[in-house]
């Protein structure tokens, strides 16, 4: 059975009435994420001994450091909250992802407001939350959102590619040889191609340097420091381009020409924003069932996630 990603989750989000109101937040898409990862929550702030309900805290600059401060009372939770991030973290194993809830001013990652003063008054600007911008500084290489953001398809896919990509790599170094590695690359190749290629090439030439004899912990980790660079960032759809043309190869001379225009037509709809990427991997996947392709039968590319979460409606 293939490993499931494990993913920390905002506890408001649908498994805990702990927000600061005392109210919980139905997720759909956390809902429908469920069955496929094993999830661990967290509430920083009920973590740290505040209450539920209480009143609510915002970040505040001082002499340019973020202070944690609740209005109503002018207390400090700056500190608790800073030493409670610290701990949390490093009894942290095996985490391959992150969705913490948006513009919360401990789990936000973006776009929770910063204010000049504890009084009322009006933001100065955004950024992350002291759990969220921890989570960013010390886990940024692995897959990192939040709740807000992932109704955008084209992060949400990006997310949901990483996390499997990260999860099954971690199954990889858990089996600990050579053989591992090499088979995590090559049936990654599309996937990787589509991302980066250069990292792509750079990850083969750091296998292809090691020996069964030199196969250790520090190799893994080396190449999980380029797996990680790799998915930095979401594909570009030139590169998604390029990897399904390179998926297209392996049929162009078992496919009619009536077939290879239709491909190429709707790869200009997808260049243009019209449709989805899904719908390119499933006339690839189609194809590779029907001609029986073993090489791209093997590459996550074509099903990098589970089907079921293939489609998502967030009305």
């Amino acid at each position: 059975m293939e490993m499931k990603p494990i993913v920390v989750v905002s506890r408001c989000l649908g498994f805990e009435a702990c927000r600061y109101d005392g109210q919980i937040l139905s997720n759909s898409f956390i809902q429908q994420l469920a069955p496929s990862v094993e999830i661990r929550t967290v509430c920083p702030e009920v973590e740290i001994g505040m209450g539920t309900p209480r009143a609510p805290i915002k970040i505040v600059m001082q002499e340019g450091i973020p202070r944690l401060i609740q209005s109503q009372t002018e207390k400090d939770f700056t500190r608790s909250m800073q030493n409670f991030c610290e701990e949390f973290v490093k009894s942290l194993k095996d985490v391959d992802g992150f969705i913490l809830k948006n513009r919360s001013p401990s789990c936000g990652i973006k776009d929770t407001k910063t204010y000049s003063k504890i009084e009322k008054g009006p933001a100065i600007g955004k950024g992350p939350g002291l759990f969220g911008g921890h989570v960013l500084k010390t886990c940024g290489g692995l897959a990192i959102e939040d709740e807000g953001r992932l109704n955008n398809t084209k992060i949400r896919e990006h997310f949901l590619m990483k996390l499997f990509t990260l999860a099954r790599f971690r199954e990889s170094k858990r089996e600990g040889t050579l053989q591992a590695l090499m088979r995590f690359q090559s049936t990654h190749k599309l996937l990787l191609m589509a991302y980066n290629q250069a990292q792509m090439r750079k990850m083969g030439k750091l296998i292809g340097s090691a020996s069964k004899t030199s196969v250790n912990q520090s190799l893994f980790s080396e190449y999980e420091r380029e797996l990680q660079h790799a998915f930095s960032r979401p594909a570009r759809i030139g590169s998604h381009i390029n990897a399904l043309m390179h998926a297209l190869g392996y049929f162009s001379k078992e496919l009619k020409s009536s077939e290879k225009a239709f491909f190429l037509d709707h790869l200009e709809k997808y260049r243009n924003g019209q449709i989805p990427l899904i719908t390119l991997l499933s006339l690839i996947q189609s194809w590779t069932i029907r001609f029986d392709s073993k090489y791209l039968r093997q590459q996550f590319y074509l099903t990098p996630f589970p089907e079921s979460l293939l489609h998502f409606d967030n009305s």
